[in-house]
């Protein structure tokens, strides 16, 4: 879906915000070019990797359950001024997905930008009236003894999924597990996959 370049007024308004935080020293102008450095380089393998760490690490695991911000900024992603991050634990008895029912909010410091259908009225409503449904057009038919945990991403917390790891993975490194986790699985709908690797080039 090919993306809208911004407005000529849109663009003047933030010219105009950024021009008026800088004034009140608000924010610097370094650190409105770290924000944006850091906004371009975020990508679905940054929580790839947090999930394939917590797999393999139970430590780390227990830090991402517990604080996802402070997992976060330990893997060295800056998280200064953005909601709270919480992760999601699948099990075999409970499965997570992710929407957020008033606008798009999602993790994009460490997902990166949400796709378009996450912030689709369809996936905002169908996603909390009709969960199988959805998973199922994704391609991810759960067993009927599994509960399906809707949760709603906002302003003031966002949300990512821990998947449960793939069988026959036993072994694998933390490079090899991180290409089995896709943005669509760390919103949950979609499930990572023994057999299916992915890029997460930007």
């Amino acid at each position: 879906m090919a993306t809208q370049p911004p407005r000529a007024e849109s663009l003047e308004l933030l010219a105009k915000l950024e021009a008026a935080l800088k004034r009140r020293g608000v924010v610097t102008e370094d650190e409105i070019v770290q924000k944006q450095a850091a906004a371009d380089r975020a990508n679905p393998a940054t929580g790839a990797r947090m999930v394939a760490r917590a797999w393999i690490d139970p430590e780390w695991r227990a830090l991402l359950l517990r604080d996802g911000t402070a997992a976060a900024e330990a893997m060295g992603i800056p998280m200064r001024g953005q909601p709270p991050l919480g992760v999601l634990e699948d099990t075999e008895a409970v499965h997570h997905l992710v929407v957020c029912t008033l606008c798009s909010c999602y993790p994009r410091a460490i997902i990166g930008y949400p796709p378009h259908w996450y912030k689709s009225a369809a996936y905002r409503s169908r996603a909390v009236r009709e969960p199988r449904a959805v998973l199922a057009e994704f391609g991810t038919v759960l067993p009927s003894g599994v509960q399906v945990r809707v949760v709603d991403s906002t302003a003031d917390f966002r949300w990512m999924v821990l998947p449960l790891r793939p069988a026959g993975t036993e072994g694998w490194s933390e490079d090899e597990l991180t290409q089995l986790v896709t943005r669509d699985a760390l919103v949950g709908v979609s499930l990572p996959e023994a057999g299916r690797k992915v890029s997460h080039a930007a």
